[in-house]
């Protein structure tokens, strides 16, 4: 059963998965939010854990950075070991005025310059975007704790350290947030007729310059967490999908 990624054996991992890209916060969602987490991978240092949360097996793993790494890890669950949904749950870059620190906000559809969706060889240009049950349910929790969640398009960038600085193009298009995952899980979502969303917290501004240290950024990010874990719940109600959808992606 195991990948060159993944040492979990078939059945280690929840319908549901939550991906956040920090190892160490994938350790922290699953000592803090569910119930008796077991370490079920670990190779190359990217914890995956399983557990409950409110009596509903959850897992969570960390998805390492950009759209490569976080590319192997989702098709790799949605392939091999029957995940139906990931929820991304990182930090992001404010691109929009609108958005302070901790602020969460919710990808609808994820922009990008990433080649990723050129390994489909479709006769123009893809449009990732999330899936629809999630994010309402999403929605849905959000209002149940009382945090405010704008919804809209991310910006999945290949580069953090971008020589052109051209995040702020994206901004006039309507993008909320830079990141760098979304773009690649709703690939991989699509390709194998599986559920994704991405959940943000804005860990710094590109428009005022502010930002969270590491530390803070690890530990600091509860209400992002919250609704993920209310949207794991939920996703019970969903049905699931069989490995023949799987199948007809190959």
């Amino acid at each position: 059963m195991a990948t060159p990624h993944n040492s979990a054996e078939k059945g280690a991992f929840a319908k549901t998965v939550l991906m956040p890209g920090d190892p160490l916060r994938a350790k922290l969602i699953a000592e803090t939010f569910l119930t008796e987490p077991k370490l079920v991978n670990n190779v190359r240092g990217i914890q995956g854990y399983t557990g409950t949360y409110k009596g509903v097996p959850v897992s969570v793993m960390a998805s390492g950075m950009g759209c490569p790494s976080i590319g192997i890890y989702s098709y790799e669950l949605f392939t091999q070991y029957g995940v139906d949904n990931i929820l991304r749950i990182g930090s992001a870059g404010a691109i929009s005025p609108d958005l302070r620190l901790r602020d969460v906000v919710a990808g609808m559809g994820a922009c990008t310059n990433s080649c990723f969706a050129n390994q489909y060889r479709l006769p123009g240009t893809f449009a990732p975007i999330c899936n629809f049950d999630l994010l309402t349910m999403a929605v849905e929790a959000a209002g149940e704790i009382g945090v405010r969640m704008p919804v809209g398009n991310l910006f999945s960038s290949d580069t953090f350290y971008d020589a052109a600085k051209s995040s702020m193009e994206w901004a006039k298009m309507g993008c909320m947030a830079v990141e760098m995952e979304a773009a690649a899980l709703y690939c991989n979502a699509a390709y194998t007729h599986k559920r994704a969303l991405a959940i943000c917290s804005i860990s710094d501004s590109l428009v005022t310059g502010e930002e969270l240290n590491a530390e803070e950024r690890q530990n600091s990010f509860t209400n992002m967490m919250k609704i993920a874990l209310e949207v794991a719940a939920k996703a019970t109600k969903l049905p699931d999908l069989d490995d023949a959808a799987v199948a007809a992606s190959k």
